[in-house]
């Protein structure tokens, strides 16, 4: 495998905000069955990310019967997300929010998120639209950046999560991108 490189991740779309997350020291090199556990429960994780952050397009007509029972039942499956999330990890017992950058080879994260001493490390994030399911993203320092910053490279997440990642991101910045013209229009 590359190595990757802070000018590999510099070229590419990433994500850049608050979320909460944590990591713990992780023993290197990654044992393939733990890299596969992993992979696994990502890919369910992206899977419903992408799943609740799902929007239809407002073009619809809103006088549409269909339209608004669909909406009405997205409402509903909003709030019991909601509710679920809400047991299953209280807010109080979520880890701090932290300002991260992220795409799929790697993460710009605070000095004090990267266990000292450790060869590698379990990232782990949560995401507002499902915090009970964390993304679990094993990953190697790759700099120290400076300003307290560290960028970590993500490891043994296999393409179809890499990819995923990658779908994520974007959305993230699709989302970005139409509250700041709405914001300026």
């Amino acid at each position: 495998m590359a190595t990757i490189g802070w000018d590999d991740f510099e070229q590419r779309l990433s994500c850049e905000d608050h979320w909460h997350a944590d990591s713990e020291p992780l023993a290197w090199p990654v044992s393939d069955t733990l890299a596969l556990r992993l992979a696994e429960r990502n890919a369910a994780t992206l899977a419903s990310i992408a799943a609740l952050e799902e929007r239809r397009a407002d073009g619809a007509d809103d006088d549409n019967p269909v339209m608004q029972e669909l909406q009405r039942l997205d409402a509903k499956l909003t709030a019991l997300v909601d509710i679920v999330n809400r047991m299953v990890l209280p807010a109080d017992q979520l880890p701090p929010r932290q300002w991260l950058r992220f795409n799929a080879l790697g993460a710009v994260l605070p000095e004090a998120l990267v266990p000292p001493d450790a060869p590698a490390l379990l990232l782990r994030l949560r995401f507002d639209a499902c915090r009970s399911l964390p993304l679990e993203l094993p990953a190697r320092v790759a700099s120290r950046l400076g300003d307290g910053r560290v960028f970590v490279a993500f490891v043994s997440l296999g393409e179809d999560i890499a990819a995923s990642l990658d779908r994520l991101v974007f959305r993230h910045h699709r989302r970005k991108v139409a509250v700041a013209r709405q914001i300026a229009g």
